[in-house]
C-alpha cells in the first residue's frame, strides 16, 4: 500500500525549463524498465490507452502487470525479455523535464548503453535487493564513472521480494557506497524501492516506515544542474565548408560558450585568426547578431583563412589543447582486441584522424577496482590507455570541457570503444617558444662551423642523453666529458640538476614547465654546439615532442642516445632517494610513477645499462662519439 508525499514547496526548488537527460542503468533482470514504465505511469506521461495495452498484453501471457512491456517496443525484446536498445522518454516534474535514456543491461548490448550514456547529465543505477551488486552492476557502475556522471541516484529495487527488509536494504546500500567510492563517485541519495507496486517512486509506502528520505522522484528534482555548456569557453567545431555567392559560410554546432558578430576567432590547430564578419542562420528573419551553445550556424569571416572540417574556432583566451599524444580512459567494445601499436580512426566532435595505441598503462577489473598491467584490452574491458596522432590535434581534458574531451575509436567500420580526454602528465603543445619579439633580425657569425671543427681537431654536436631518473644519463656524460677532455677535445657536460640552478630556476616540473625547460636546453645546445663544443646533455626529456624540437633546432648536430633502464632497475638504485618519495606522494608528477615517459622510437644509439656496466656502456658511447665526430684520423 502506498500514500502519497505532497511534492516539496515551490519555493524551494526553482523552475528549470531545461531538460535533465537521465540515464537508467543496472544489471540486467533488476526491474530498469518496470522502474521506468511505472515511473511514466505515476507521472501521468503515459498516452490514453497505453495502460489498458499493456495489461491486456500481460494477461494474454498469463503475467500480472508488467510495467516493462510500456518500453519494450520491439517484439525481440519482448521474446528475450530483455532489453536490447536505449530509448528515451520525456516526462517532467514540478521543477523541470526530463529526458530518461533506458540503457540496456544485458552484457551483449553494452555497446549501445556506452552511446546512451554518453549524453547524460546524471543517472539512475538500478540494484535488486535480492541478488544485490551483481558483475554487471560494477561494469555498468564504472562505466558511469568512465564518462565522467557523478550524480547518481542509486534505486535498490524489488523491496517487495525481500519482505520490505530494512536491514538487507542497509546491506546493500552499504555494498553499493563502498563500491561506488573506489570511483570517487559519491551518490546523491540510495533509495529503497518496489517498482513494480509504485513503492517509492513518486508514493512513499507505509511498508517501509523506517526509511524517512525522499521519493525518487523528489531526489531527482534535488540534483543540481551541471554549469550550461553556454558557461563553458567557446568551442565550435567545423562541419563544413560551403561557398554562396562571393561568401565562404563556415558551418558547424557550437558545442559550448557563444559567439558574436565582430569576435575574433582563433581555429585550431592551424592558429589562424579572423573576425566574425556575419552570423549565417536558417528561416531566421532579420539579422543575427549572436549565436550560443546548441545552436547549428554559419559564420563568415573578414579574411578567407584556410578552414576545413574538424577545425575548432574558439577565443583567442581558454583555447582548447593542442597536442599529438594524450591520456585516455576507454572502454573497449571491439570484437578484436585492442593493442599496443594498432591503429584506429579516432572521431570527437567533427574531427576525424587515424591515432596509434601508444601504450596500455593499465587494465582495470570493473569487479573489484583492481588494476593488471597488460599489452592489449580485451572486448568489455577497461583501461587507461595512451594514443599518439601523426597531426595535432585540437581537443580539451574531460573534467574542463565535456564537449571536446569525449570520443570514439572506429576499427575498422564499427564503432569499437568510447573514451575520455585526460591531459594528466602531458603538456599542451599550443605554440610554445614563437618569438614575441617583432624587431628582431638573426645574425650570421664571420667563422664557420666547419672553421671551428678544423681548429678543434673534431665534430661538434648535440649529444642527448634521454632516460628514466636513475638509468645512468649523468653518469655517463660525466665520464664521456672526461675521457674526452684527455683527448684534447672541447665538451662539456648540460646536466638536468645544474640547468635547475641557473637557467631554468624560475621552472616547477609541471608538464608545461618540463616542456619549456627543454626547450630552453634545446637552443642553449645548439647555440655550443655552434661554436665548435661537443655538447653532452642528461636530462629525462620524457615527452617524444619536446626531444623533437629539440632536433629541429640544430638537425644535422642532433644525435639522440636512449639510456635504458627498465624502471625496476631505477627504482633500485634511486641515487637520489626519488622514486622512494614519489610513491608516498610526496613528490608530484614524477617521471615513471605518475608522469609519463616516451621511449625514443629511432635513436641514434642506445645503451642499456641494466644490462651493461659501466665500463662497457662508456666504451660504446665513446666509440659512437669517436666514429661520428673524429676527423681526419684525429682523436
Amino acid at each position: 500500500m502506498s500514500t502519497a508525499l505532497p511534492s516539496a514547496p515551490a519555493a524551494r526548488l526553482d523552475v528549470d525549463l531545461t531538460p535533465m537527460k537521465l540515464v537508467i542503468v543496472g544489471h540486467v533482470d533488476h526491474g530498469k524498465s518496470t522502474l521506468i514504465g511505472r515511473l511514466l505511469h505515476d507521472t501521468g506521461s503515459l498516452p490514453e490507452g497505453k495502460v489498458e495495452a499493456v495489461r491486456a498484453m500481460s494477461e494474454r501471457r498469463g503475467m500480472p502487470m508488467e510495467w516493462a512491456f510500456v518500453l519494450d517496443a520491439l517484439q525481440a525484446e519482448r521474446d528475450q525479455g530483455i532489453t536490447i536498445d536505449t530509448t528515451q522518454i520525456f516526462f517532467k516534474t514540478a521543477r523541470r523535464p526530463y529526458v530518461i535514456i533506458d540503457a540496456p543491461g544485458h552484457k551483449e548490448f553494452l555497446k549501445n548503453m556506452v552511446s546512451g550514456a554518453a549524453s547524460a547529465d546524471a543517472a539512475i543505477l538500478v540494484v535488486d535487493a535480492k541478488d544485490g551488486v551483481q558483475e554487471q552492476t560494477r561494469r555498468h557502475g564504472y562505466i558511469l564513472h568512465l564518462l565522467g556522471l557523478d550524480r547518481v541516484v542509486v534505486a535498490v529495487n524489488k523491496m517487495d521480494l525481500v519482505g520490505h527488509d530494512e536491514a538487507r536494504f542497509r546491506q546493500v546500500a552499504d555494498d553499493v557506497r563502498h563500491y561506488l567510492a573506489g570511483m570517487n563517485i559519491v551518490p546523491a541519495h540510495i533509495l529503497p524501492v518496489s517498482a513494480r507496486h509504485g513503492d517509492g517512486l513518486a508514493q512513499v509506502s507505509d511498508r517501509m516506515p523506517w526509511f524517512e528520505g525522499p521519493t525518487l522522484l523528489q531526489a531527482l528534482d534535488g540534483i543540481e544542474a551541471k554549469p550550461l555548456p553556454v558557461e563553458l569557453p567557446l568551442r565550435f567545431p567545423i562541419q563544413d565548408v560551403y561557398k554562396f555567392d562571393e561568401r565562404r559560410i563556415l558551418a558547424g554546432r557550437i558545442e559550448s560558450g557563444r559567439l558574436s558578430v565582430g569576435d575574433t576567432l582563433l581555429f585550431s590547430p592551424t592558429n589562424a585568426a579572423a573576425r566574425v564578419r556575419s552570423i549565417e542562420a536558417w528561416a531566421v528573419d532579420g539579422p543575427v547578431m549572436s549565436a550560443s551553445a546548441g545552436q547549428s550556424i554559419g559564420i563568415t569571416l573578414d579574411d578567407q583563412l584556410f578552414v576545413e572540417r574538424g577545425h575548432v574556432a574558439s577565443h583567442r583566451i581558454d583555447p582548447p589543447v593542442e597536442t599529438n599524444v594524450f591520456r585516455a580512459r576507454i572502454f573497449w567494445l571491439g570484437r578484436a582486441p585492442l593493442e599496443v601499436g594498432r591503429r584506429y580512426k579516432l572521431k570527437l566532435a567533427t574531427m576525424e584522424h587515424t591515432v596509434e595505441v601508444q601504450a596500455i598503462e593499465r587494465v582495470i577489473d570493473v569487479a573489484d577496482l583492481s588494476e593488471r598491467p597488460a599489452d592489449r584490452i580485451e572486448r568489455n574491458e577497461v583501461g587507461e590507455i595512451i594514443l599518439r596522432a601523426r597531426a595535432k590535434l585540437a581537443l580539451d581534458p574531460f573534467v574542463d570541457n565535456p564537449r571536446l574531451g569525449r570520443f570514439v575509436l572506429i576499427d575498422g567500420y564499427d564503432m569499437a570503444g568510447g573514451g575520455l580526454v585526460s591531459m594528466d602528465g602531458f603538456p599542451n603543445q599550443r605554440s610554445r617558444g614563437e618569438p614575441t619579439s617583432q624587431n628582431i633580425t638573426a645574425v650570421e657569425h664571420r667563422v664557420t662551423t666547419d672553421a671551428r671543427w678544423q681548429a678543434n681537431g673534431h665534430r661538434s654536436g648535440v649529444l642527448w642523453l634521454t632516460g628514466l631518473s636513475g638509468a645512468g644519463k649523468s653518469t655517463l656524460a660525466l665520464e664521456l666529458e672526461q675521457a674526452l677532455f684527455r683527448k684534447g677535445w672541447q665538451a662539456y657536460v648540460l646536466d638536468g640538476d645544474n640547468i635547475r640552478f641557473g637557467l631554468s630556476a624560475d621552472l616547477g616540473f609541471a608538464p608545461e614547465d618540463r616542456a619549456e625547460n627543454i626547450r630552453r636546453v634545446g637552443e642553449v645546445a645548439a647555440l655550443f654546439a655552434r661554436a665548435g663544443v661537443l655538447v653532452i646533455t642528461a636530462f629525462i626529456s620524457p615527452y617524444r615532442e619536446d626531444r623533437d624540437r629539440a632536433r629541429a633546432v640544430a638537425p644535422d648536430l642532433f644525435h639522440e642516445v636512449y639510456v635504458k633502464a627498465d624502471l625496476e632497475v631505477c627504482e633500485t638504485r634511486d641515487p637520489k632517494g626519488l622514486y622512494k618519495k614519489a610513491r608516498k606522494g610526496e613528490i608530484a608528477e614524477f617521471t615513471g610513477i605518475s608522469a609519463p615517459y616516451e621511449s625514443p622510437v629511432s635513436p641514434e644509439l642506445e645503451i642499456d645499462t641494466g644490462a651493461l656496466s659501466l665500463a662497457e656502456s662508456i666504451e660504446r658511447l665513446l666509440g659512437y662519439v669517436e666514429a661520428n665526430f673524429g676527423m681526419n684520423g684525429r682523436e
